[in-house]
């Protein structure tokens, strides 16, 4: 096959044959047909990402080399943000920002030890709250408002406290918090806001008329590009700040805990590699080699980013797509609304939706209204945990009654558990999904309200 060719028209070759592969064996849609499968989220892909893919294999550079530069970069042109550093999930970005606010690079004031306060709340994917108790500091929950799921803004000042030194909460599946009250409380007690954005890459929320993209307004916010995500690069993640502390700090947490910044590939940067002083090493000891923080490893591959790469490229076209798809389906459901709580969404915000959250009114069951969307071929969730508190990795601290604490009672919250799930909006839906889903939900709603 490659006679007669260097590496560059090979490796073109194979880069085309990957691209017939992909229009002969992918690329064919099936009419959707009531009764197939509705999945909750999916990739959307072309050849883009498959080409990029194997030609990052090609190369075989493996770890982060050009395409997770090229990554990082489009990134903060799309969130018009400073830094960012791409991890192997949102989990670990998660991760990384909350240490990052640990790391003695942080003024005493303001870092957070052992012992201190984090304002979040239970309604949540586990791996927001999961750093601060790993670390020995205590999660502060605070009720959420039902229907848009995002923490209560007037409990914020109730569950202050002298040990108070941030604010680690969601964008509850795409639709943003109140960001300028939160945002205006953590300013007002000078503490950290960390963003999981993780569920909400390219929502808005407009603050004195300036329209920004969240995850970018507090001081670090996170991503994730799971397959279920608005983006994907199979498992991967990123972390973002303005803050170039916060930034040399999070890079550190990523990359082992080293105090070097080289980027992978390169030595001496700096130009000081042996001559630095630190700790109790002896002078000139290699800095490549030398450790500021207990750090962990949690880079991507280049091929991962690869992926994304191409990906990034469609983000605004899938971001457009899942608030159309939204609409639609609050439109269908409209004529449900006396049985059904549809999202809300605060007057500042410009949602980018993951998820489309449903929850029922009294006399309406939420398992059967889930049962019947499962018996034909839909895929739903629950509001992730639901509430944290009321899970196995709880039962020690529960029954001590220690580690945590609840501000005021957690009824919304627990109202999730019983009455809210949320069924999907990603962009591979068509509307002959969306119409399908909603006939299913009206129909499960009127049998439930017949039987009463």
């Amino acid at each position: 096959m490659f006679e007669n060719m260097d590496e560059k028209q090979a490796k073109k070759k194979i880069l085309e044959l990957v691209s017939e592969y992909y229009h002969k064996y992918q690329s064919q849609e099936k009419p959707f047909v009531p009764g197939d499968s509705v999945r909750y989220a999916g990739r959307v892909y072309n050849q883009e990402e498959l080409i990029n893919g194997v030609d990052s294999v090609l190369e075989f550079w493996l770890t982060a080399g050009r395409y997770t530069e090229q990554l990082e970069n489009t990134l903060k042109k799309y969130l018009n943000i400073k830094h960012v550093a791409l991890t192997n999930s949102g989990s670990s970005a998660n991760l990384i920002a909350f240490m990052a606010l640990t790391s003695p690079l942080i003024n005493k004031n303001r870092r957070i030890y052992p012992g201190d306060e984090v304002i979040t709340v239970a309604a949540a994917f586990p791996t927001t709250v999961t750093p601060i108790i790993q670390f020995g500091a205590v999660p502060v929950f605070v009720d959420i408002k039902i229907p848009n799921y995002n923490i209560d803004v007037s409990k914020l000042e109730a569950a202050l406290s002298d040990k108070t030194k941030a604010v680690f909460i969601a964008h509850t599946l795409g639709n943003p918090f109140n960001v300028k009250e939160v945002k205006r409380f953590c300013d007002r007690h000078d503490l950290w806001l960390i963003e999981d954005n993780c569920d909400a890459l390219g929502a808005e929320y407009i603050i004195d008329d300036i329209s920004r993209k969240t995850g970018t307004i507090g001081d670090i916010g996170t991503s994730s590009f799971y397959p279920a995500h608005h983006m994907t690069m199979g498992e991967g993640g990123a972390v973002y700040t303005d803050n170039p502390t916060l930034y040399r700090a999070m890079m550190s947490f990523r990359d082992w805990g080293r105090d070097c910044h080289c980027l992978g590939g390169h030595d001496n940067m700096c130009g000081h590699r042996y001559d630095g002083q630190y700790g109790e090493l002896p002078k000139g000891y290699d800095h490549k080699y030398v450790y500021s923080h207990f750090g962990y490893n949690l880079k991507v591959t280049d091929i991962q980013a690869a992926v994304a790469c191409a990906q990034i490229k469609k983000l605004p076209e899938f971001v457009i797509r899942r608030r159309e798809n939204a609409d639609y389906l609050r439109l269908q459901l409209s004529d449900a609304a006396e049985e059904l709580y549809l999202p809300e969404v605060d007057e500042n915000a410009v949602p980018s939706w993951f998820g489309f959250p449903i929850t029922v009114k009294k006399g309406i069951s939420r398992d059967a209204v889930v049962q019947a969307l499962e018996a034909n071929n839909i895929q739903t969730r629950m509001l992730f945990s639901g509430n944290l508190i009321k899970h196995p990795c709880f039962n020690e601290m529960r029954k001590a009654r220690k580690g945590y604490r609840i501000v005021g009672g957690l009824e919304e919250t627990d109202r999730t558990l019983y009455e809210t799930f949320w069924v999907g909006v990603f962009p591979g839906m068509t509307k002959g999904m969306l119409d399908y889903m909603a006939k299913v939900i009206k129909d499960a709603v009127a049998k439930e309200k017949a039987a009463k």
